[in-house]
């Protein structure tokens, strides 16, 4: 079946919300010596243009953008963002969005959880609150660029870009070869940027926030004991009332680490096993 005119629109606008994000997103890169890998060639995946990453469960996940901390062209590196833009025009569309990019990433971040990555969202559209603090309240960086200042960024280069479900299939074609005359594509991109200015700031210096972050406090609880299981409250309670705190001669059970960082974020770990403990210190050196 032939493709409809608004879906190539609407991929037009999606295309242009990575345009508009993606310098930025370079430009970021280099000043924190980071890779940030998108879709093209890279020597890691010959023959695959896609970003994908894989989750716990071996499922993959092709994503927008990637930041790695030692990454290079031919050499996988340490995730520290996760990032995927997305255009809807109606709010019928924007939780089922929302989810889908919570489904993709989510995974991946509690696969990678031991360095905390950046998850952040690019949106662009009709997103109801709802679906934006869906992913706010899940810990993602959202960006939201306000259909209305879509429409006005086309709008200062002679694009009309406003369309509803009644937009006839002859209006699409018109706007879409508007689109593929205009010389000046990175200009309307630019303008978005220019309209939402105080939104893009935000959400990048939240993103250099994480970035940035250093530990400043390492908890390490070797603990002892015999392990009680209560199927109660109640057995739980008297279990402890009856417990005797002075007695030392209980086998190693385990370690427990709490990362602490000067923006609040903590990350908790337990090893059974001392080397494995180690190693995982040794990533934050």
């Amino acid at each position: 079946m032939a493709e409809s005119l608004a879906h190539k629109f609407g991929q037009i606008i999606g295309n242009l919300l990575e345009l508009a994000i993606q310098p930025h997103l370079e430009k970021f890169a280099k000043k924190n010596k980071l890779l940030l890998d998108k879709a093209g060639n890279r020597k890691t995946r010959p023959g695959k243009k896609k970003v994908t990453w894989t989750d716990n469960k071996g499922n993959k996940h092709n994503l927008d953008f990637v930041l790695e901390r030692g990454g290079t062209e031919s050499h996988i590196g340490t995730p520290v963002a996760f990032i995927e833009s997305a255009w809807r025009r109606y709010t019928k569309h924007s939780r089922n969005k929302a989810q889908e990019i919570q489904g993709a990433i989510i995974p991946l971040f509690e696969k990678y959880k031991n360095t905390s990555p950046f998850i952040g969202v690019v949106l662009a559209g009709v997103f109801t609150e709802d679906a934006l603090n869906q992913l706010k309240s899940l810990g993602f960086g959202v960006l939201y660029f306000h259909y209305n200042t879509v429409i006005k960024a086309f709008r200062k280069y002679g694009i009309d870009a406003a369309f509803n479900e009644k937009t006839s299939e002859q209006e699409f074609k018109k706007k879409i070869g508007s689109w593929q005359k205009l010389s000046e594509k990175s200009g309307v991109a630019k303008e978005l940027l220019r309209l939402n200015k105080t939104e893009v700031d935000a959400f990048f210096d939240q993103f250099t926030k994480t970035i940035e972050r250093f530990i400043v406090q390492v908890i390490i609880l070797p603990l002892f004991g015999q392990e009680s299981i209560a199927n109660s409250v109640i057995e739980a309670i008297n279990i402890i009332k009856k417990y005797e705190e002075k007695k030392r001669e209980f086998p190693f059970l385990k370690y427990e680490i709490i990362v602490k960082y000067n923006n609040g974020d903590r990350i908790e770990a337990i090893f059974k096993n001392k080397n494995d403990a180690i190693t995982f210190l040794e990533k934050y050196l």
